[in-house]
């Protein structure tokens, strides 16, 4: 079950978590932070905090929202990262170096569940989120719908 919130702000989203949950998502997104390549923005879309492409570099998207990259959430039972960018080609080499770090891996399509910010190898993830420049990531957003 997802789990949505109403913030409207990054502040405001961490300050209704418990302080374990606000702990844990407070240090993961201090990693993405400091790796998020220029150009990305972050803001609070479908209840969690997300970093995108602006529609200004994208144009227009399917669904009329940023073409998002990175988002980070407190669910009911875990709490997820969504990594866009290791969508397609990149998952099976994401989750080698993941695994390589003797951490278990819970991952979805683009989705890494986990409890706590321990869970994650944070300089894998770091890695991964400096991984794609917004012109990269449109190029293989692009690619990948065919156009």
């Amino acid at each position: 079950m997802v789990v949505r919130s109403q913030a409207s702000t990054v502040e405001a989203y961490l300050d209704e978590l418990p302080a374990d949950r606000r702990e844990a998502v407070a240090a993961v997104r201090a990693v993405v932070l400091a790796n998020l390549p220029e150009g990305y923005e972050e803001a609070m879309a479908w209840g969690m905090i997300t970093y995108s492409v602006p529609l200004s570099r994208s144009g227009k998207t399917y669904n009329g929202q940023p073409l998002g990259y990175v988002a980070l959430a407190a669910q009911k039972n875990h709490l997820s990262l969504y990594l866009m960018g290791v969508y397609g080609d990149r998952e099976q080499e994401f989750r080698a170096e993941f695994e390589a770090t003797g951490r278990k891996l819970d991952m979805g399509r683009s989705c890494v569940r986990f409890r706590k910010a321990d869970d994650l190898p944070l300089d894998v993830i770091g890695r991964e989120v400096a991984r794609h420049s917004v012109d990269d990531f449109l190029a293989k957003v692009r690619a990948a719908r065919g156009g």
